[in-house]
């Protein structure tokens, strides 16, 4: 069959789908409305997601799973061990498995009939987007299963262990365990094809032969809202002489908030400058510390959580975007700065390091903490000593963002999978 006859049938399941809720929740809801631009679309979601996709007028057929009875003790057992939301990520992996298998159970017990009925050509899984979660579905499904993208698998690096029992990150010891659960072995064995976002993940899926793996990230930005203002990065030189850096993110030990003002408190060349920065979390304690510490008061500022829009528009107003964090799976924030047209400054590993090769931003090699402060402090006054000298990166980056990475992009990539799985063609050449 040919998408040039008829638009693709695709039954998507996307437990996490929220336009308002961070993280993979808007990933989830963005990426599944692209799709929708260029295929009849079944959404199928979490009954915890129904009043704000109702409120954003979402018009495609969306059916809501309850599965409460089991989610929710779950969640609450699970934020105890986590000791709150914004750390242990393996373990609010390893408490998902039991839900998202009921999730998934219950999809099939509603559209079981119509899949053997021919009612769908496809089946696309998009969130969870952790390989550690199998499907139900895939080894029961009578029309090509498609996962992904998937991301995970980034390791620790060995010279953060603070920061990484800072994050409750105790259980990642156990992760590969998952490989053995019920289902886990068929989700793979069954894929038509298997999206991953970056090298990371791909070394994670040995099983899967090469010509099933698509590239594909996760990440994307909307245009409307991250995109640069024509002058770069000189054009735009602020009127009291500064380079303005800015840092953004969740304020959590893996992210390094502290180090961009640790590497102000070592150099009297960027005490005259300034650094922003946007975002909350457990971290905000030491970073307010930090500064009071290094006498940083009069050229940090920590301006707080702000709405997508906010940050657009304080990344269009800075110089530089500092991103320091070592153990990032999608970093669609470095994306966004990338699309407002400044230069991007990230740790040389995981999907920074990926999205920064090749010119397209400045990148510091993995190293102990004090050893990255330093690298960092080195790269940020070579830009306020010749501030122009990030206009080509900025510029580059820019470019590759909007090339790449913008929803319609996505979308667009997403339906030459489909034609391609349901004509039989190869996968290579497909996806990044």
């Amino acid at each position: 069959m040919s998408l040039s006859c008829r638009r693709p049938r695709v039954l998507i399941l996307a437990e996490e789908c929220n336009p308002e809720w961070p993280s993979l929740p808007i990933v989830g809801y963005k990426y599944a409305r692209e799709i929708a631009r260029g295929a009849d679309v079944t959404l199928v979601t979490h009954v915890r997601n129904r009043e704000n996709i109702e409120k954003a007028g979402y018009d495609v057929p969306v059916t809501y799973l309850d599965t409460e009875w089991l989610a929710g003790p779950m969640y609450k057992v699970e934020r105890i061990v986590r000791g709150g939301d914004d750390i242990g990520w393996s373990t609010s992996k390893m408490f998902a498995y039991l839900p998202y298998v009921a999730f998934e159970r219950a999809a099939w017990t509603r559209f079981r009939t119509e899949l053997r009925s021919g009612a769908f050509d496809l089946v696309h899984r998009i969130t969870p987007m952790t390989p550690t979660l199998p499907s139900y579905i895939a080894h029961k499904s009578p029309v090509p299963f498609l996962i992904g993208p998937m991301n995970g698998n980034l390791d620790w690096p060995a010279a953060f262990a603070a920061e990484q029992k800072r994050e409750n990150e105790t259980l990642r010891r156990f992760r590969d365990f998952y490989k053995y659960l019920p289902y886990a072995r068929s989700t793979y064995d069954r894929a038509a094809a298997v999206l991953t976002a970056f090298s990371h993940t791909r070394r994670d899926l040995s099983r899967v032969e090469d010509a099933r793996i698509v590239p594909f990230p996760e990440i994307g930005f909307d245009p409307s809202i991250f995109h640069g203002i024509g002058t770069l990065p000189a054009g735009r030189r602020s009127e009291d002489g500064k380079v303005h850096f800015l840092h953004a993110g969740r304020l959590v030990p893996y992210k390094l908030p502290e180090l961009p003002i640790r590497a102000f408190g070592a150099s009297e060349i960027l005490r005259q400058h300034h650094l922003h920065i946007v975002g909350d979390g457990p971290e905000l304690p030491r970073m307010q510390a930090a500064i009071a510490e290094e006498g940083l008061e009069a050229c940090v500022t920590l301006h707080g959580r702000k709405t997508q829009t906010e940050l657009a528009d304080w990344m269009r107003r800075c110089d530089v975007f500092v991103h320091p964090s070592i153990r990032e799976l999608g970093a669609g924030v470095v994306v966004e700065a990338m699309a407002c047209g400044i230069e991007v400054m990230v740790t040389a590993y995981g999907a920074p390091g990926d999205l920064a090769a090749e010119g397209r931003g400045a990148m510091v090699e993995m190293a102990d903490f004090d050893t990255l402060v330093a690298g960092f402090r080195r790269e940020m006054e070579a830009v306020a000593e010749a501030p122009d000298r990030a206009a080509a990166v900025a510029a580059r980056g820019q470019a590759y963002a909007e090339t790449l990475y913008t929803w319609r992009a996505k979308g667009e990539k997403t339906l030459e999978l489909y034609e391609a799985v349901l004509s039989g063609r190869p996968l290579s050449g497909l996806g990044y």
